[in-house]
């Protein structure tokens, strides 16, 4: 079999390039792995699988792969400590899960060989283009909060203006099933994690967009530069819009140091009254100044707040002018803009309103991982009983807590442990009642029916707790806010079975 050497991985560059005899080692058998590894097989590769895990759903993965044509597939927590090889020899190329950090001695190993690692975006990238079609175009978005929301009213915006779109990546269909699609489509609009974009290395999207930066996956990442890096990367390439948030200027800075391909324009975003070159809010309105010939003297109106919803936090407006600069940089009519955002509807567990009883309003942030996602929910209410809580994944909360202590009737405490969230609170809200595992309500004997008790039980369970401690401590007028500020792993399977627990104990509350 041939040696395969670095020059040889970039010459594949398209569907049809000659992948035939590539070793490529894939970790992870999860749904972006099995896509990844079903791609490689049927593009002629040699591929090995690797995973820790030993589930049902893993072996039958492993199974399907087995009798498309893997090479091999190995699993189980013994392949994990060491680079597998492939007939006697080492890889020529890692194609990684986003979840398997840099440090992972699997990759840890592939690094110190020099083997490069790539993600399932960039061999989406290198493989877009095939004979006899016209590959999608990219439409590409990244940000600490409102992933999901953004790309999801890009690809309503797109599909308003009559193109074949889907929204890709992180979310949903993985890219490379889209880009098998015997139909095709004319765009793609692709949510890309920070995790995602750490293995990327050659995309060069249309347009590209950060949402806003804060603190996060620092456990993965190993600091905030590094995640920050890895977030400022999407900019790389891009030909024809790089969008920031006019309100971070940490998201400038990366437009400024960007190296964008000659003629790409800097766009940016407000909730504000809009500059030259920006989207903004002007009285009610989402306008555009960016993508007009008039636009050093006026501004086209793309659609009112009105159409977002009835309640329309900050972040929301923001997240849809996002949305607009990227479709608009493709080319959408302002008239698309307005169809498309009027035509979405939010996603579960994302400010989703559950109900109403005795003046109280109960509202499902489950999405909200981490302390600025959640800022962005209590930023919208007032007076708030607010539910939080769960794995925090190396990030404060004592910024968190002194922006919004004057917000919170009380805090219910949910998660194996959230002490670190007890104690921001003890320090800088210590006049808010806060009931939950091990706390006592301050000011007061913590009760058996106002503690949400640390014991072993279901997150059904912990969630009834939490709803009945809430409802205990609301009053007229109050919003019932589960908006975590953390990962859900700790209790329950994701962030969506701990939303649904959350909407199922409040249905049975308030029937």
């Amino acid at each position: 079999m041939a040696c395969w050497t670095v020059t040889n991985l970039d010459e594949l560059t398209s569907w049809d390039a000659d992948w035939k005899g590539v070793r490529v080692l894939v970790t992870g058998l999860g749904v972006t792995g099995f896509s990844v590894a079903d791609t490689l097989i049927e593009l002629g590769a040699t591929v090995v699988v690797v995973d820790g895990s030993m589930s049902e759903l893993v072996a039958q993965r492993a199974d399907t792969l087995k009798i498309v044509g893997a090479h091999d597939v190995l699993l189980g927590s013994e392949h994990l400590d060491s680079l597998p090889l492939i007939d006697g020899a080492q890889p020529d190329v890692v194609v990684t899960s986003p979840g398997w950090n840099p440090r992972h001695p699997v990759l840890a190993a592939a690094t110190e060989a020099g083997i490069p690692i790539w993600g399932d975006i960039e061999v989406a990238w290198r493989v877009r283009e095939r004979a006899g079609r016209t590959p999608a175009e990219w439409l590409v978005l990244t940000g600490t909060n409102g992933k999901t929301t953004t790309v999801e009213m890009t690809a309503s915006i797109l599909r308003a203006a009559g193109k074949r779109a889907i929204a890709v990546g992180n979310v949903g269909t993985p890219i490379l099933d889209a880009i098998r699609d015997p139909q095709g489509y004319d765009v793609f609009a692709i949510e890309l994690s920070s995790f995602q974009l750490h293995y990327t290395h050659t995309i060069s999207p249309l347009a590209s967009a950060v949402l806003n930066l804060a603190e996060d996956h620092v456990d993965w990442h190993g600091s905030i530069e590094e995640y920050f890096a890895a977030k400022a990367k999407i900019y790389e390439r891009t030909r024809a819009a790089v969008i920031y948030n006019v309100e971070q200027r940490e998201t400038e800075k990366m437009v400024e140091e960007a190296d964008v391909v000659d003629g790409c324009r800097a766009i940016g975003f407000t909730t504000g009254i809009p500059g030259l070159s920006m989207l903004g809010v002007v009285e009610g309105l989402l306008v555009d100044r960016a993508f007009i010939e008039e636009r050093r003297s006026s501004a086209a109106e793309l659609a009112s707040l009105s159409d977002l919803g009835e309640i329309v936090p900050q972040h929301t407006a923001a997240n849809a002018l996002a949305a607009a600069a990227l479709c608009r940089a493709y080319g959408v009519s302002a008239a698309a803009v307005k169809q498309g955002l009027s035509d979405f509807e939010p996603g579960d567990h994302r400010i989703q309103v559950i109900g109403s009883k005795d003046g109280v309003t109960w509202i499902n942030d489950s999405k909200a991982t981490n302390p600025h996602a959640a800022s962005a929910s209590l930023s919208a209410f007032k007076p708030i009983v607010w539910v939080a809580g769960g794995l925090p994944k190396g990030v404060e909360y004592d910024e968190l807590v002194l922006k919004h202590r004057e917000r919170l009737r009380a805090v219910v405490l949910i998660g194996a442990d959230s002490s670190k969230l007890a104690e921001s609170l003890a320090r800088h809200a210590p006049d808010v009642p806060v009931i939950g595992p091990g706390v006592q309500e301050t000011g007061s004997e913590a009760t058996e029916q106002g503690s949400v008790e640390q014991r072993s039980s279901s997150g059904e369970d912990v969630m009834r707790q939490a709803v009945a401690a809430a409802a205990s401590v609301a009053q007229d007028g109050d919003t019932v806010l589960m908006a975590p500020a953390a990962a859900s792993m700790d209790q329950f399977q994701s962030y969506a079975h701990r939303g649904n627990a959350f909407v199922q104990a409040v249905q049975d509350l308030l029937r």
